[in-house]
């Protein structure tokens, strides 16, 4: 059986060839609401794919969980530069 071919507008950036990324760009939704939905859709893939899991383990709550450590580190870096230890000669 072959698969029926997906329309342009509904393929996914990895079944898209090289040459027809400039028209499956063009064709994708840059209104406000279109950028909420696919917000929504990746947050739904990854919950699907490491939340959601009937044998899930700790991989995907580890995962937000470190990229709230590290983006709470960069966004206060710049004070705690100025709490390091230095030496005062």
């Amino acid at each position: 059986m072959v698969d029926k071919p997906v329309p342009l507008k509904d393929a996914r950036l990895l079944d898209v060839k090289l040459g027809q990324l400039p028209a499956w760009m063009a064709a994708r939704d840059y209104s406000p609401n279109g950028m909420v939905k696919a917000v929504h859709r990746g947050y739904v893939s990854f919950h699907n794919k490491y939340i959601g899991v009937k044998k899930g383990g700790l991989t995907g709550l580890a995962m937000v969980l470190t990229g709230y450590v590290l983006i709470s580190y960069m966004a206060s870096y710049k004070h705690l530069k100025h709490d390091r230890w230095r030496k005062y000669h």
